[in-house]
């Protein structure tokens, strides 16, 4: 149904139903078309947010980006002259672009959804078709309503049996990307499917489907059922009304035909995970977390300055951080909060906690978790992207060890000469009271 024209034996040309930009890339593609005079088709499929490079402390105006002023300015401007929607620094609205559109129902069932951000994927948890797609492709988006794809290949993961206690999204994704490769995706777009992934949440979902760019794929997704159906109901930008019952009829027949063939199927037992953490320079780079450090991958080992046989649980950290596209939502900070309190982050170690939009931060501030962080030594911040990557201004030190709930781990990607261990909020947290990289199962017990 989105499929304009066939353009060749694998290419088409489809319909683009929602654009979604944020200030470092959307500001490029609107001067862009500004300059050659091409308008916006149409503005109501657009929006756009500031999130990327926006300060997160308390009373802040903009940014702490040296030079990230002009990204918010030109963003401010371009999106009032094409009557684009933006969620700027102040407005209750606001938070990291994959983050709010689930909130506000601008991803739907069957939408085709592209943003300049390569963890649009994330919103592949409601059965959408969501990518991240370049600053010139955002163009052609925005005005055409259609862009070019070459059809990918099809996978399925399936998880099957149940979670462990303690055992998250994160893990499962760490969990695969240790198992079958940091490009074991490539060119194929993923169903997650299976016992585990169907007793997920919507923001655990979220999780999975964040990190399917980390395995390289074009996409992740997962089939809509009730619980896509009832997260969306009454959501801003969903259907109402009588479109709202035809729309989730529709949804209903989102999923793969019984007996459906993949392209490549892997099966990974969700019984058998235990909490991960990264120990390399790459998602792949991941282990349990009371598993000993490979003898591989020289350069790796010596930027990360771990030690081949040696545990990661028990490594000293310098830092904590708990937020970004893959775990800031409410769920992710109140399993957190529960591990924290009572207790104390260990002596030397900076912990710092950013809610994903600002909706998340009034929730759980509601609930009192912002208290329970704050007592326990965590610095409690306004929502955007932060520490999840590095674009200049305040930052960790270089050579500093963070344990940190976002995605990417590679050099200098949360600072120059920082080493980064992926893990999952509860981890990050129980590794911030221990000082070292550690067990959250050891907390809960």
């Amino acid at each position: 149904m989105h499929v304009v024209a066939r353009l060749g034996p694998r290419d088409d040309l489809i319909a683009i139903d929602r654009v979604f930009l944020h200030e470092r890339t959307g500001s490029v593609a609107l001067k862009s078309l500004a300059a050659v005079g091409r308008p916006v088709a149409d503005p109501a499929r657009a929006f756009a947010v500031t999130d990327h490079i926006v300060d997160t402390r308390f009373g802040r105006t903009g940014t702490l980006v040296p030079g990230g002023g002009a990204f918010l300015a030109a963003t401010r401007e371009e999106c009032a002259k094409a009557g684009i929607r933006l969620f700027d620094v102040n407005d209750p609205d606001q938070g990291i672009v994959h983050v709010i559109s689930p909130e506000l129902g601008v991803v739907l069932p069957g939408a085709t959804l592209v943003c300049p951000d390569s963890h649009t994927c994330t919103q592949g948890a409601f059965g959408a078709l969501a990518w991240g797609i370049g600053s010139t492709e955002a163009e052609h988006a925005l005005a055409t309503g259609t862009l070019r794809m070459t059809r990918p290949k099809t996978m399925r993961v399936t998880f099957t049996g149940a979670l462990q206690p303690g055992v998250t999204p994160k893990d499962m994704m760490l969990a695969l990307l240790s198992a079958h490769g940091a490009g074991g995706g490539k060119g194929h777009a993923v169903e997650f499917a299976g016992d585990a992934v169907a007793a997920l949440d919507i923001e655990g979902r979220l999780t999975l489907c964040n990190m399917a760019t980390e395995f390289a794929a074009m996409t992740g997704f997962v089939a809509p059922d009730a619980k896509v159906f009832d997260y969306l109901m009454g959501r801003r930008y969903a259907p109402t009304g009588e479109e709202w019952d035809a729309a989730v009829a529709a949804w209903r027949d989102l999923r793969s035909d019984q007996g459906a063939v993949f392209d490549r199927e892997i099966v990974i037992d969700a019984g058998a995970i235990a909490p991960m953490v990264s120990w390399g320079t790459s998602p792949e780079d991941s282990l349990p977390v009371d598993a000993a450090v490979p003898d591989a991958k020289p350069a790796a080992l010596a930027y990360m300055g771990v030690t081949p046989g040696r545990r990661l649980a028990g490594t000293r950290i310098d830092a904590a951080f708990i937020g970004s596209c893959t775990n800031s939502r409410v769920g992710d900070l109140r399993r957190a909060a529960a591990l924290v309190k009572g207790r104390h982050v260990a002596p030397g170690v900076t912990a710092i906690v950013v809610p994903g939009s600002m909706a998340v931060k009034r929730a759980a501030e509601a609930e009192g978790l912002d208290r329970i962080f704050i007592d326990a030594g965590f610095e409690w911040r306004m929502s955007g992207c932060a520490l999840c990557f590095y674009a200049g201004g305040p930052g960790l030190a270089p050579g500093a060890r963070v344990i940190s709930s976002t995605n990417r781990n590679f050099e200098g990607r949360q600072g120059p000469g920082v080493r980064t261990h992926l893990a999952s909020p509860e981890t990050v947290a129980a590794s911030a009271i221990a000082g070292t990289i550690a067990d959250p199962r050891e907390l809960a017990a």
